[in-house]
């Protein structure tokens, strides 16, 4: 009896972890539409509209998506030439490293 009490507390945790992963994915994704999406391409499949922009699926082959996190904290001002400089505050940053995570 006790086992199965642990085994069903450990599967909430995993359930709820899962599910707090996947809302921080929906509102990095939310944030690339909106900010990023001009420029970049932001989704699994096609091209940047700006040719210089990184698609943001093959960020990973250029930076460890987490070494990301400081750069957006203390603002991008270099990138491609067109890019705006802009800062996240730390949920946004989590949020944007979810779903950057998440194309994988």
């Amino acid at each position: 009896m006790r086992l199965i009490a642990v085994l069903m507390s450990a599967t909430l945790l995993m359930i709820s972890s899962a599910e707090a992963a996947t809302r921080a994915e929906h509102r990095g994704y939310i944030f690339a539409k909106s900010h990023c999406a001009r420029c970049h391409a932001i989704g699994r499949t096609g091209n940047s509209r700006l040719k210089q922009a990184p698609p943001f699926r093959t960020l990973h082959n250029r930076y460890p998506i987490e070494t990301l996190a400081e750069a957006f904290a203390e603002g991008i001002y270099t990138g491609h030439p067109k890019m705006p400089a802009f800062e996240l505050d730390p949920d946004e940053i989590n949020d944007l490293l979810s779903y950057l995570k998440s194309l994988n």
